[in-house]
């Protein structure tokens, strides 16, 4: 197979692609030197203890139960701060400033390699709130670094929607959203320096890695939550970014979703809430899930 490389005008395929050259670039100049481990580096980490498989009734700023880099993969849907039942009524800042910490707290308990997925909404309409590049900028100071955005298509169409603001009138239009983020990030590395059983299938593999996800949205009146994420797309992060028996953590872990899909696909959870009710409903629905599975 011929390799392609990049071209100075366009290229109709990519076969084992060479981007050498486009990483050469002045565009990315600022961005050399940012991986501060070697991608071959082979790190030893310690099984996880008793401090895994726990749902954890605090706030994810503080972290205390869970030994710095020892987590494979954090995976999350923050409140969007819009008044579900869930969620004070706060200023972007204060919200802002909410996630800013939880994201310093994930990275510390990252493992060298580690992906962060941020499952993300944007806002209202006047003004737009593009709540999506705020979380970029606060997890780069962080120390993450950007891997890439999937776009969470959640509906062909949108009949229950409609909020046109003018009908067939360019007064004052509104565009009516199909889709959330999934933003991904990493710790000091773009690869995983370890080595571990990958249990994904070629043709999920193939999905997966595309940028568009078009998988249904999850019901509030069967999970008993207000804003749940399906399994489904908690299932396809998890294949894609870990490996079996790493640990996977959920900071604001709701009906326990992130953690449920851990557990059922060969792994082991972490999640934080400050809810009780939530923290119940969490690990009523994981021991469910693996009675089911053992059934």
């Amino acid at each position: 197979m011929n390799k392609t490389k990049t071209s100075s005008f366009g290229t109709t395929k990519r076969e084992s692609h060479d981007s050498s050259k486009f990483y050469k670039r002045e565009l990315y100049s600022k961005f050399k030197n940012q991986e501060s481990i070697s991608p071959g580096l082979e790190i030893n980490f310690k099984p996880p203890g008793k401090w895994a498989n726990q749902i954890y009734l605090a706030s994810s700023e503080k972290m205390t139960d869970v030994p710095d880099n020892s987590i494979a993969l954090a995976f999350t849907s923050p409140p969007y701060n819009v008044g579900k039942d869930y969620e004070d009524d706060i200023s972007l800042d204060n919200y802002l400033k909410l996630i800013k910490n939880v994201g310093k707290e994930v990275y510390k308990k990252l493992k060298p390699g580690g992906r962060f997925c941020i499952n993300i909404a944007n806002l209202g309409r006047r003004p737009y709130i593009p709540m999506h590049s705020f979380f970029y900028e606060i997890h780069i100071k962080n120390g993450f670094l950007p891997m890439g955005e999937i776009i969470w298509q959640k509906a062909r169409g949108a009949n229950g929607s409609c909020a046109w603001g003018s009908w067939k009138s360019a007064k004052a239009p509104r565009l009516r959203d199909l889709h959330e983020y999934i933003l991904v990030f990493s710790k000091m590395t773009y690869s995983r320096p370890d080595k571990g059983i990958s249990d994904i299938s070629k043709d999920e593999f193939m999905k997966a890695t595309l940028s568009v996800w078009e998988i249904p949205p999850e019901s509030a009146k069967k999970v008993g939550h207000p804003a749940p994420f399906p399994v489904a797309l908690a299932e396809r992060i998890i294949r894609l970014y870990s490996y079996e028996n790493d640990v996977i953590l959920d900071p604001f872990v709701g009906s326990g979703t992130t953690c449920l899909a851990a557990a059922v696909n060969n792994r082991k959870y972490v999640g934080y809430d400050i809810s009780d009710a939530y923290c119940l409903l969490a690990r009523e629905r994981i021991n469910n899930a693996l009675k089911i599975k053992k059934d």
